[in-house]
């Protein structure tokens, strides 16, 4: 079978980030009122969550750093949700993975998985907290904020789903998302106001990253403040996302996916796929096949959304670790995104089945394009169909000229 010959470009993006993250940290807390916020002697609990963020290990250690300089009494507190295989143990292992420990933060990482049941919704849902932060005497949440992989509201990913979800444990993840995609555009700001009138949020530090992973902005406010301005966050962080700038692709090839790249494994805002009842598919990029290559060393082998590929490799499928991947999937009810899809020993043989699925008469003038990832979208492969269409997009850079698709004697593709 002739495979399409594949060019090298980068994709510009907007560059707008930070020379110095720590002090961002530091002005954005001291500006927030953190020091009045702090009683001497407060254990304050700083949140980490599951997602791999720019520098997360300093910005956490620069927050911890701030409380004790205003007397407070820090300690970490991970709130994943059921992220982490759903215990303590293992979401400590997710944060020690982003470099968040008791060695490198200085201060104890407690977890536990017990929650208190504060208060229930209108609609007869009970509202639970993570029991360390509901005892603690103040809670510092930090989030990335952006948009969401599963539903669209004025609070997607951010600080008030790090409250609701990450400090909901996985019985609070499991209620929040117990009435689909739709649901959680009401369930996640609804439970996280109930949430903050029986805890002490004192403040909320949100993180916005450019197109290139990097953090571009440190926002910090009160807690009181956090619902009415995360919203004006999302809309800069929605700008600010990175993007596929070729359309119209027979087949996209993602070399790795995993959960600290997106909730969803990959990002559905980039390959243009939800697959949920009742939630719009995006127009762009437009994607008819998706092959998925491998797992990212730091997903610890959950492979949720593995159900949005449509072939995935036999080293993928190995390193699988289904326990991990299911306690997501049932948590989120999406349980098609936990789906296996067709699996094909090398990475020769997936790409050749989707090419002769296609069926076309010359396969190599497929539209064929080939990611890192979701996140690491500055340079990308395209195909001579799609150089031939987008080549000279403004954004678009050619590095390096159309050579045919190679792989290895093991079918590995180079």
């Amino acid at each position: 079978m002739p495979f399409p010959s594949m060019a090298r470009f980068r994709q510009r993006f907007e560059v707008n980030s930070i020379g110095n993250v720590a002090g961002a940290v530091r002005e954005q807390l001291a500006a927030a009122g953190l020091k009045e916020a702090i009683a001497p002697g407060a254990r304050i609990a700083v949140t980490g969550g599951s997602r791999g963020i720019d520098e997360i290990d300093l910005i956490t250690r620069t927050v911890i750093d701030c409380i004790r300089e205003c007397g407070g009494k820090p300690f970490v507190l991970p709130a994943m949700g059921s992220h982490g295989g759903a215990t303590a143990e293992g979401q400590k292992e997710v944060l020690s993975s982003y470099g968040i420990s008791q060695e490198s933060m200085g201060v104890p990482v407690e977890a536990t998985m017990e929650v208190v049941e504060v208060d229930t919704l209108d609609d007869g849902t009970p509202v639970f907290v993570n029991r360390l932060a509901l005892e603690a005497d103040g809670i510092v949440l930090v989030n990335r904020v952006k948009p969401h992989t599963s539903f669209r509201g004025p609070h997607e990913s951010g600080l008030m789903k790090i409250l609701t979800i990450g400090l909901g444990c996985h019985r609070g993840a499991t209620l929040a998302h117990s009435q689909g995609a739709q649901g959680l555009t009401r369930m996640v700001p609804g439970i996280a106001r109930a949430m903050m009138k029986k805890t002490r949020v004192v403040m909320g530090v949100a993180i916005i990253e450019n197109a290139y992973e990097k953090t571009a902005r440190i926002a910090c406010m009160p807690g009181v403040e956090i619902e009415q301005r995360e919203p004006e966050l999302l809309a800069e962080a929605r700008q600010a996302m990175p993007r596929l700038m070729v359309q119209g692709i027979d087949l996209l090839i993602v070399d790795e996916m995993g959960k600290d790249i997106s909730g969803t494994g990959m990002d559905t805002n980039v390959i243009g796929r939800m697959m949920l009842p009742g939630v719009k598919e995006p127009e762009k990029p437009g994607v008819s096949r998706i092959v998925v290559l491998d797992l990212s060393e730091r997903t610890h082998g959950n492979a949720n959304g593995v159900g949005l590929a449509d072939i995935v490799t036999r080293r993928l499928f190995e390193r699988i670790d289904f326990k991990a991947t299911y306690a997501n999937a049932f948590t989120s009810t999406f349980l098609n995104r936990a789906y296996i899809p067709v699996v094909m020993e090398t990475d020769r043989e997936a790409v050749a089945a989707v090419l002769d699925l296609l069926r076309m008469e010359n396969p190599a003038e497929a539209r064929v394009a080939r990611i890192t990832n979701t996140l690491k979208l500055e340079r990308i492969q395209i195909s001579e169909a799609l150089v031939r269409e987008f080549g000279g997009h403004p954004d678009l850079e050619q590095e390096s000229d159309l050579e045919t698709m190679a792989f290895s004697d093991a079918g590995t593709l180079l």
